[in-house]
């Protein structure tokens, strides 16, 4: 569970108290589990609703970082199958923070846009712009990564 939270978090001390929070918050429902689906999967939930209520707390999600300048290219499939996990969740937490909280709801959790506005208190229209800027800085870092893999490349010939 503390690698949702940390998904969620700025840093590790901020997950650690989201993972906190989600588990006093998961005993104290414990007596609202219905045994619908897995316990695992109930308290994922938890832990997800309890990151955002951080975030929602820290009142982050009016942040704007004025990467609406940024170029939609597309980028190779081989640029993210060279791409390790570790690597990726590395890109992933470069994400501006309303970028990566929309990115991890709506990729990682599998929330639809709706569900996200709801969740965060913005309007769906907001949730969608956001996927759509933290997509495109995602195609920038990789691109940035595949351009020094090149000139790496060239420069070793």
């Amino acid at each position: 569970m503390y690698a949702v939270c940390l998904r969620y978090a700025r840093h590790a001390l901020e997950a650690q108290d989201v993972l906190q929070d989600g588990w006093v918050r998961v005993f104290d429902k414990l007596h609202m589990f219905r045994g619908e689906g897995s316990l695992e999967g109930w308290i994922r939930r938890t832990m997800v609703h309890t990151a955002i209520s951080n975030y929602r707390k820290k009142s982050f999600q009016q942040e704007r970082f004025g990467l609406e300048h940024l170029p939609e290219e597309p980028v190779a499939a081989t640029a993210i199958e060279g791409l390790g996990h570790a690597e990726l969740l590395k890109l992933v937490d470069q994400l501006p923070e309303g970028y990566k909280m929309v990115f991890n709801l709506f990729a990682i959790e599998g929330y639809d846009h709706a569900e996200i506005a709801e969740m965060i208190g913005c309007g769906e229209s907001t949730s969608r712009s956001q996927l759509a800027k933290a997509r495109r800085f995602l195609q920038l870092r990789i691109s940035e990564r595949q351009v020094k893999i090149h000139e790496g490349e060239t420069s070793d010939r």
